[in-house]
C-alpha cells in the first residue's frame, strides 16, 4: 500500500527531473520580488538534497515547518535559510508559472510551489 509521503516524494522528484537540473526559462527574482512571493506564505515541494518540505515564510523572518522552526531573509538578490546552528545558505530563486526554482551555482537543486498564508497551520 502506498502511503500519501511517498506519493508526494515521487511527484516532487519528477517535477524536479522536467526541469532537468538547470536554470532555464524560468524568471530569476530580485530581491523585492522574493519578499512579495514568499511573505506570510508557504512553499511546498522538494529539493534534491533532502527531500519533501513544507515551509510558511513569516513576515517577521521566522519559518515554521512541521517539527521545526528556522530563519529566512533577503541578501541581494537571494533568499537565506538558517536552522538551528546551521550555517545561513542563499539561494538565487526564480518562478516558472506557478512554481518556484531554488537555484545555487546555476543548478537547480529544488522546487515547490507557493500557497497563500499558512494552510498547513504551523
Amino acid at each position: 500500500m502506498l502511503n500519501l509521503r511517498s506519493v508526494t516524494a515521487a511527484f516532487f522528484l519528477t517535477a524536479f527531473l522536467m526541469y532537468g537540473g538547470a536554470a532555464g526559462a524560468a524568471e530569476m527574482l530580485t530581491s523585492d520580488q522574493i519578499r512579495t512571493m514568499v511573505s506570510g506564505n508557504t512553499v511546498q515541494g522538494a529539493m534534491v538534497a533532502t527531500g519533501p518540505y513544507a515551509e510558511f515564510y513569516q513576515a517577521d523572518g521566522t519559518i515554521k515547518g512541521k517539527d521545526y522552526t528556522g530563519v529566512w531573509g533577503i541578501d541581494g538578490d537571494k533568499m537565506c535559510f538558517q536552522y538551528g546552528s546551521d550555517p545561513q545558505s542563499c539561494w538565487n530563486v526564480a518562478r516558472d508559472g506557478d512554481a518556484v526554482q531554488w537555484i545555487k551555482d546555476g543548478k537547480v537543486e529544488g522546487t515547490g510551489t507557493v500557497a497563500k498564508g499558512n494552510p498547513n497551520k504551523f
